[in-house]
């Protein structure tokens, strides 16, 4: 986009790191799946902050949960019980595999606290030595730098050597590489099951099962990374529903405060016993306010039809794409699941995407060449119907 940047964005430029590629709009307001900028234009968020506003921006239930618990208690030190977090740990592990959940802040630190009770408990149990972790090329996991180093892309890593040992990568969706590279190092596996940074690359039907089977057989831990599909993405609570395996581990974030920084990593009660005092905290993980909106959050998506919505109207815009598809012979794949869509191209994808921007809808490239939809999980069918409508018009004129 060429327009002349405003006054916000040109001192955002001054004063801040230049760590994002940030488009020329400047957002000051989001209601439902819209959003509009300082001049007052609408655009439709087919976004949603990187999977991030599951029920919308400036969802009257955020809203309420939000001001609500602010007027009593916003923040104490984890020296001390809370209520909100207690409720929300209690509703997390009455609805999902896991037993026991820690708190922080994001997504890499919920995958940082995965990565560190795996190794623990593979010290614990085993010695020293069995400390290595296989994850998959591709793969997204964090900026942090353990995070990082069990990330399976190298564009991420340029120039921030020595990264952390203790990784080994492994095509996506071949179990047979993840047997392969087992030898006595390894304590665990580390995966997406919908690996959305990497292009929205969906695990095969039974490829999860075979490693679960496999990380069974040779007693390792088997982490699953849903920061970006877990909490309805997929229109099930969580991913891993979807293929009928459940990990020992996950960690969530993302749409889990719909907005508000949490993060949650989720584990079976085996593990409790080397996570005791002094061995992972943060400052400000689990905060009442936070967690009382992500209780909020969870609630409505399992209580009020989003996760039914989330498949039928996913499923629905797949079939348009897939129209597309017919059409245009530059489109590659249409894949996702749930809400979570993937549309990967022979052509570059950041010229629709910023064609797409003046025309009022905000979209994700990935990887180049797969354009990447994530909006809110209320995202209507009209509204899809106005993007495939808007992307056809573009697709003519490539």
């Amino acid at each position: 986009m060429t327009e002349t940047k405003s006054e916000i964005q040109s001192q955002a430029d001054k004063y801040m790191f230049q760590t994002y590629g940030r488009f020329p709009i400047t957002l000051v307001k989001g209601e439902g799946c819209r959003v509009w900028d300082e001049t007052g234009k609408e655009y439709i968020d087919f976004v949603g902050g990187i999977a991030v506003c599951a029920l919308g921006h400036s969802s009257p239930i955020v809203t309420k949960a939000l001001i609500e618990q602010s007027k009593e208690l916003v923040h104490v030190s984890n020296l001390y019980y809370t209520v909100p977090q207690t409720r929300l740990a209690k509703l997390l592990v009455e609805n999902s595999f896991a037993d026991r959940v820690f708190f922080c802040n994001s997504g890499a630190e919920a995958n940082e606290a995965a990565i560190k009770i795996a190794r623990r408990y593979s010290y614990e149990k085993y010695g020293t030595g069995r400390n290595t972790i296989i994850s998959m090329k591709n793969s997204f996991h964090g900026r942090t730098m353990a995070t990082m180093s069990a990330t399976g892309q190298d564009k991420i890593k340029k120039g921030y050597d020595p990264l952390l040992t203790g990784f080994k990568f492994v095509p996506f969706n071949d179990a047979s590489a993840i047997e392969m590279a087992i030898d006595e190092t390894v304590c665990g596996v580390m995966l997406e099951p919908v690996q959305g940074e990497g292009g929205v690359i969906c695990a095969e039907k039974d490829y999860l099962k075979k490693v679960r089977e496999i990380c069974d057989r040779k007693n390792l831990l088997l982490i699953f990374d849903e920061v970006q599909a877990g909490v309805g993405r997929t229109g099930r609570l969580f991913a891993h529903e979807n293929f009928g395996v459940f990990p020992d581990i996950m960690s969530l974030a993302k749409a889990l405060g719909n907005g508000l920084p949490i993060g949650a990593m989720l584990a079976k009660e085996e593990l409790n016993s080397v996570f005791g005092p002094g061995s992972h905290a943060t400052t400000f993980g689990g905060t009442p306010l936070v967690t009382t909106v992500a209780e909020a959050v969870i609630k409505t998506i399992i209580n009020d039809g989003i996760l039914e919505k989330c498949r039928e109207t996913g499923r629905y815009f797949r079939e348009k794409l897939g129209e597309l598809k017919e059409t245009y012979g530059f489109i590659k794949d249409v894949r996702g699941i749930g809400l979570i869509t993937g549309l990967e191209l022979d052509i570059h994808g950041a010229p629709i995407v910023t064609e797409c921007i003046k025309r009022g809808f905000l979209i994700n490239c990935s990887q180049e060449k797969v354009l990447r939809f994530v909006p809110p999980l209320i995202i209507s069918r009209e509204e899809v119907d106005m993007l495939i409508n808007c992307l056809n018009e573009i697709f003519r004129k490539c």
